[in-house]
């Protein structure tokens, strides 16, 4: 017996074509260091990135910051270690 819901479903993921710019979202405790060790992380990654490349906002209460970086996404590779080292973040909740 099939699954109707399964055959409706792509198995194919959406592709991405290297190089190209890809915001990547961080959410956080909202500490002085937070912000910084996102830049420095993806910096080691994405040497590219400055402050321009940052966007932040702040939860309403004040106690999460919302860090989007845009970087120039090279490949999957990249993408799975620098992710991988942002989630070694102190305060990282997403």
């Amino acid at each position: 017996m099939t699954d109707p819901v399964k055959e409706n479903m792509s198995t194919d993921a959406p592709t991405i074509e290297f190089p190209c710019p890809y915001p990547v979202k961080v959410m956080g405790h909202a500490t002085g260091q937070f912000e910084e060790a996102v830049l420095r992380v993806c910096q080691r990654h994405a040497p590219e990135v400055d402050r321009d490349c940052i966007s932040v906002r702040e939860s309403r209460a004040g106690n999460y910051l919302s860090v989007t970086v845009t970087i120039r996404a090279t490949g999957e590779q990249q993408l799975q270690q620098l992710f991988a080292e942002l989630k070694t973040v102190d305060g990282i909740k997403l």
